[in-house]
């Protein structure tokens, strides 16, 4: 198993990272804290870009639980029928706009059990929304960033609850805010899946990972 980087490592790699940008965003569209949760909910098992593709149109005419409520199940599918697993999400989206209203006042609550408390929603995205619109350092691990902090040290961990566990025992405090989405970006872009680009890696000179391409 990869070792975990040390912490002065740990520092510079996250401070290369700053520099590079230090505001990384996410990339899914969205106009406010429920269509958030609603495009990372449909964002499972679907790329970001293919989300936004479909939700646009949605978005401008149900951009509330109230609203999505009015569109309805059947309207909604049609919407988001060229994401996978269309029809279970749509069921979802409806059943979670629904406790929005009767739970939390069609508001989107900001803990994260009460964000699991919502149909389709897991822990993913329950920290995705926690990181993103109310600022908290919530780490969520995806397929990329479980592939990366394993690679380089930066997070091992057998699971996506210990490499979470990792990023928020050993990444320095002034990142955890961004480290997910820097982790995110540095495996989609530079470090993927069958052949990382290390060649254009900023973080290279830290990086553990033995074979290394030119």
């Amino acid at each position: 198993m990869v070792r975990q980087l040390e912490y002065p490592a740990m520092k510079a790699l996250f401070t290369r990272f700053r520099e590079a940008e230090a505001e990384p965003k996410g990339e899914l569209e969205h106009l406010n804290a429920f269509t958030l949760l609603v495009a990372v909910a449909l964002s499972a098992q679907a790329t970001d870009k293919g989300v936004n593709r479909a939700t646009r149109a949605l978005f401008a005419i149900a951009d509330t639980p109230e609203k999505m409520l009015a569109l309805g199940e059947a309207a909604l599918t049609d919407y988001i029928k060229t994401i996978g697993l269309y029809r279970n999400k749509a069921r979802n989206v409806i059943r979670l706009s629904q406790r929005l209203i009767e739970v939390y006042g069609g508001e989107v609550p900001s803990s994260r059990a009460a964000l699991m408390s919502l149909p389709g929603v897991g822990r993913k995205t329950a920290n995705v929304v926690l990181n993103m619109w109310f600022r908290l350092p919530a780490q969520a691990v995806d397929t990329h960033i479980f592939r990366v902090g394993n690679r380089t040290g930066i997070c091992p961990g057998k699971d996506e609850t210990a490499v979470e566990r990792a990023i928020e025992d050993n990444v320095p405090a002034e990142f955890q805010q961004h480290a997910h989405h820097w982790l995110i970006l540095h495996g989609r872009y530079i470090c993927l899946a069958r052949k990382p680009r290390c060649g254009i890696c900023p973080i290279r000179e830290w990086c553990l990972y033995e074979d290394k391409t030119t």
